[in-house]
């Protein structure tokens, strides 16, 4: 299934390169991939187990409290009719009308706050959040905002993509009357947050006095968070955000931070002006800003800002309707709960007596000192909750295997709708944070070097009395709703006999069954595209490149050369020690390149004597790395040349792999 491409300079490619972002990255957001070429989940009935539970939810919960659904209707101005918004190939991009299944009551195969949750983040359409301030919401998993300013229209988070933001601008006009936009801010370095920003304002816009505003090393986080790991983290992605799943009550139904991701070209523009410190004030376009750094929390690099002129507060990502991921289950580095708490601490105690409205990049507004305190303290207490009671619990010898279900949220927390599990959730965020301080291994000395899964597997299988038993004992906890285990047994069977047909079968219906009753939708959507691989197998479907020609040219030299590092084949390399030179023949950047026992090192700044090198122009880097040209085109055409063996260059990149894309996750 898998084709590998043939190595050679061209091939090593920075793909994929915003899988870095925290919501960039989904393979197709507006149904089943590639319109119809997967066969859809067959849908499942939910068990009396799942019914019992999810009505166990609206007992628990006030569903009675229509605050939330008021303040995501407030101010609802207009929306489009064609729900489709379509790409320059006539493909759509985002469809925010796929969500109207919705508008019924929660079917039994959806946990109902959930179904809530998805209802609220469903809207779509142009709101006023205040005189001089409007948002659109809907158009993709995340918001953007304009802000009324002296001369134009100052732009926050311009979306995932061009055609999304220009859509929302188009909205804009139609209901507002046409202005310029005047600045862009960029709240943080997540794709969400500024990948549409080229459907609004071009280079040309920049150089003519365009501001664009960002956090302090905003380009450099942007490109770089997760490159080194990013197919992984893309693969999961697809997961995550449930972007190989249909749209309906028994499949993808959002993923609790919005809806989906839209799916069109990713722009970048750097920033003119960097905010570093907490307590700086700008004037942009004639509104003064008051800006509170919020770094190595949600993001790498973001900011939250007061907007005295409005009393309106904008929390970017930091505090929204959902608990948030201090783990992101597609794979990144853990954010520290402690830090993110503090931030919005910061918030309480510099704004939260002056605020008349808080809005984010996500969700809906909250209005009212007393419930932007409310809101605000709540999700404080919570971060710093979990946080908290999850090193307590470490250092009474608990593991991270245990503490979550030990953790008991206290009502204040829990019983707030905007602290719930829709995104990020109690169990992985407070594994996340044993992981912070003590790492994966839970001291236990059997755990210290298992065996791989398939090996452990086929040991578990047979210790348990082989595979009928197992199944035996798998339908009898089935049936009785033990879902958990069911899952951990059935999926030792599967790695130990990936053909055994009823194993995964019953898989499949046990995810589908944990699916139904997930409050979070990013578990919600790892269950069911589970179950759907389980069940078709894996499609080969094309690969979406979301890293453009903006974040590939922003990616340093030195990073590139990392990301050589990762792909190069260790036990291929080992005895194939050599040395390169890269010169980038326009910037004067220069680089010596070392491979050794199948490591790869690079010295910047520097070439060796005799060594083969390449010489090229960091434009003709940026359409290797896109695949637009070869270098034998390129060399043609006189931006790249190589100096020395020519055939010592191809073994060079000859070493390097170039990972396949859709590897296996739910069979070995």
């Amino acid at each position: 299934m898998f084709r590998k491409s043939k190595s050679g300079l061209g091939s090593v490619c920075l793909a994929l390169l915003l899988s870095a972002c925290q919501a960039a990255t989904d393979v197709n957001m507006n149904g089943t991939p590639n319109a119809d070429s997967s066969t859809p989940i067959s849908p499942l009935a939910a068990t009396e187990s799942v019914k019992r539970a999810n009505a166990a939810v609206l007992k628990s919960l006030d569903f009675s409290d229509r605050r939330d659904f008021e303040r995501a209707e407030r101010g609802f101005i207009a929306t489009f009719e064609d729900t489709k918004i379509m790409g320059d190939a006539g493909n759509p991009v985002y469809d925010f009308g796929a969500y109207e299944f919705l508008k019924s009551d929660a079917p039994d195969t959806v946990n109902p706050s959930l179904w809530r949750q998805s209802q609220l983040a469903s809207k779509h359409g142009l709101f006023k959040v205040m005189d001089g301030i409007y948002q659109v919401r809907g158009f993709d998993l995340s918001n953007i905002t304009f802000i009324e300013g002296d001369s134009g229209w100052i732009v926050v988070d311009p979306l995932i993509s061009a055609k999304t933001a220009e859509r929302a601008k188009q909205l804009v006009d139609r209901e507002l009357g046409e202005k310029p936009i005047s600045a862009v801010i960029f709240t943080h370095s997540h794709a969400d947050h500024f990948g549409g920003v080229r459907g609004l304002v071009s280079q040309e816009d920049v150089e003519r006095g365009v501001q664009i505003i960002a956090p302090d090393n905003f380009v450099f986080e942007t490109v770089s968070e997760n490159v080194l790991a990013g197919n992984a983290m893309t693969r999961r992605a697809s997961y995550m955000f449930g972007g190989l799943l249909p749209r309906g009550p028994e499949h993808q139904v959002g993923v609790g931070l919005g809806q989906a991701i839209s799916t069109g070209s990713v722009g970048l523009l750097r920033p003119t002006l960097s905010v570093t410190e907490t307590g700086e004030t700008h004037s942009i376009d004639g509104i003064e800003m008051e800006f509170i750094m919020a770094l190595e929390a949600e993001a790498p690099s973001e900011f939250m800002f007061y907007m005295p002129k409005f009393k309106a507060f904008c929390q970017a990502e930091i505090i929204n309707h959902t608990f948030h991921n201090m783990y992101t289950p597609r794979g990144a580095k853990v954010r520290d709960g402690r830090r993110w708490s503090q931030y919005i601490d910061e918030a309480v105690a510099l704004y939260a007596d002056k605020t008349d409205v808080s809005f984010g990049s996500h969700h809906w507004p909250v209005w009212g000192e007393d419930e932007v305190t409310e809101f605000w303290e709540g999700q404080r207490d919570l971060y710093r909750y979990v946080h908290d009671q999850t090193v307590r619990l470490a250092n009474s010898g608990y593991t991270l295997h245990e503490i979550p279900d030990l953790l008991e949220m206290p009502d204040g927390i829990s019983k707030q709708f905007a602290n719930r599990d829709y995104y990020g959730t109690v169990s992985h965020n407070s594994k996340s944070q044993y992981q912070f301080y003590f790492g994966y291994f839970d001291g236990n000395p059997a755990n210290l070097n298992p065996l791989p899964p398939t090996s452990e597997s086929v040991k578990f299988i047979e210790y348990m009395g082989g595979a009928e038993a197992v199944l035996e004992k798998a339908k009898t906890d089935f049936d009785k709703g033990e879902f958990r285990f069911v899952a951990t047994a059935l999926n030792k069977l599967v790695f130990a006999e990936p053909n055994n047909v009823a194993a995964k079968t019953l898989l499949a219906e046990t995810y589908t069954q944990l699916a139904y009753m997930a409050e979070s939708g990013s578990w919600r959507n790892f269950y069911l595209t589970g179950a759907q691989e389980l069940r078709n197998g894996i499609l080969d479907l094309p690969r979406i490149q979301t890293g453009g020609p903006d974040i590939v040219s922003a990616i340093p030299l030195n990073l590139y050369f990392d990301l050589l590092a990762v792909r190069l084949n260790g036990p291929k390399a080992a005895k194939k020690d050599r040395d390169i030179n890269f010169v980038l023949t326009d910037t004067g950047e220069s680089a010596h390149l070392i491979i050794s026992n199948g490591t790869l090192h690079h010295r910047m700044g520097t070439t060796l004597d005799g060594a083969p090198t390449i010489k090229l122009t960091r434009a003709a880097l940026d359409q290797l790395n896109l695949k637009t040209k070869t270098f034998a085109e390129l060399a043609k055409e006189g931006s790249a040349s190589i100096e020395g063996n020519p055939l010592a260059v191809r073994a060079f990149f000859g070493l390097m792999d170039e990972p396949p894309f859709w590897f296996n996750i739910v069979t070995p």
